[in-house]
């Protein structure tokens, strides 16, 4: 018989290996980030980046961790695989075909994971061939033959999205969390540093006071201690379980919650609707958005932020994914069948279709005041930025990722403690009972 202890040691051992395997998964990340593209003056790039990095640079440099600004084989990070994420989850909600491999269980699952990967290197692709194109055409930025160069580029950093991509992945089954959000709130921990730096430095030249610079830091904690209250909002619909026969006793009925957190899509939607926005502006770069007479520049010109087209653009995004995700992780009317089935029913709601309709009601408010404070803490900065006139960009989507994504990984490691537990205990009863015998 095996020792409870033992198995108990067992599990928390599993959770050592998986914490130390994520900690290690994000150093050779990081170690990626430092890998420079060959073919680029890097003293140019640095120039480049010291004058744009407070718009599409910036947020494409945000969530590759910094690796843009050195021009690593990580700079376009693992936006490619979001945005054939978003392509591949809109086109099964419309075309037949992907419709059926969803219903196929564990087997289409595969299949779809697979059309998202060859989307991924498309897209990809097509993302590197344009920063090479933007680079190329900067005075004085490669260093190498137009060919060698369009090459080494494209090799390098659509093999760097693929890694990334596997990396994602081996995080979410080796290590805890979802691997793919975990890496973006590393690459935008990374950029705190010299987020702080930049503060001081305005500080020591003059540029900012330290009464600006002290309301900057007290809003920002004021709203990661907004989002951590929000975040941590649930609505409890009440559950009632009828009485049952087991055996030759009667079960008593049970009255519980479901609990519905306001925030039902987490930090998906902003992910998203930041995807959706570098990808027209990325496009737009290919067809010199740095000239601002042209139609291309002035286009770009309005997508940048603090600007009303890129305000409105991206509120109306956020919104509209929050809705998106929230139907597809959640069907009402799957949960009001496995209640009726367990024999539970919400006091003084008929089960069967009226729940049904009662939890999408309610899903579809709480929807609503999340989607509308997702948009309000990534817009804050916006405005504040533009008020103070700041010259480096303050995310409240950086802000967002980082405490969900930290406050997830908090629960699922209580989560897994917690099962840890359980079943040494169920082990220890066991074996009591085994012992009696």
């Amino acid at each position: 018989m095996a020792n409870p202890k033992n198995s108990g040691s067992t599990k928390f051992a599993d959770l050592k290996q998986r914490i130390l395997f994520l900690l290690g998964a994000l150093v050779v990340f990081r170690i990626g980030a430092h890998i420079p593209v060959p073919g680029v003056d890097a003293a140019a790039l640095t120039e480049l980046f010291s004058k744009a990095n407070s718009g599409l640079f910036g947020m494409l440099n945000m969530f590759a961790g910094g690796s843009l600004e050195r021009f690593s084989i990580f700079a376009i990070g693992i936006m490619p695989y979001i945005s054939a994420s978003i392509i591949i989850q809109l086109a099964s909600e419309i075309l037949p075909s992907l419709k059926e491999l969803k219903k196929e269980g564990e087997a289409g699952k595969r299949t779809i994971t697979k059309y998202t990967r060859y989307a991924t290197v498309l897209l990809a692709a097509a993302q590197a061939f344009g920063t090479a194109v933007f680079l190329y055409n900067q005075p004085g930025m490669v260093v190498t033959p137009k060919v060698e160069f369009f090459v080494s580029t494209i090799v390098c950093l659509v093999t760097g999205t693929m890694f990334l991509m596997w990396l994602g992945e081996q995080i979410t089954e080796r290590g805890i969390g979802n691997g793919i959000s975990l890496i973006i709130c590393a690459g935008i921990a990374a950029g705190i540093p010299a987020g702080i730096s930049k503060l001081l430095t305005l500080i020591s030249q003059g540029s900012m006071s330290w009464f600006t610079a002290l309301l900057i830091v007290v809003g920002a904690l004021a709203l990661t201690y907004a989002v951590v209250f929000v975040e941590s909002a649930q609505r409890k619909v009440p559950v009632q379980y009828a009485k049952r026969q087991v055996g030759n006793k009667i079960m008593q009925g049970q009255s519980t919650f479901m609990p519905f957190k306001l925030n039902m899509a987490g930090v998906i939607p902003p992910i998203f609707a930041s995807s959706i926005i570098l990808f027209p502006t990325t496009i737009l770069s290919w067809f010199g958005a740095d000239d601002k007479l042209s139609w291309f520049g002035k286009i770009a010109g309005y997508l940048q932020h603090g600007q009303p087209l890129f305000i409105i653009f991206f509120a109306c995004a956020i919104i509209f994914f929050c809705y998106f995700y929230t139907a597809l992780v959640f069907s009402p009317r799957e949960m009001a069948e496995n209640l009726k089935k367990s024999g539970a029913f919400v006091p003084g709601i008929r089960p069967g279709q009226q729940t049904s309709a009662y939890l999408e009601k309610v899903v579809l408010n709480l929807t609503f005041f999340g989607a509308i404070y997702i948009a309000i803490v990534c817009l804050i900065p916006e405005f504040l930025t533009s008020a103070v006139n700041v010259p480096f960009y303050l995310g409240g989507t950086s802000l967002l990722i980082m405490v969900v994504v930290t406050m997830d990984f908090r629960t699922q490691i209580a989560s897994y403690v917690m099962s840890s537990q359980y079943e040494s205990l169920m082990k220890r009863s066991q074996g009591r009972l085994g012992g009696k015998r």
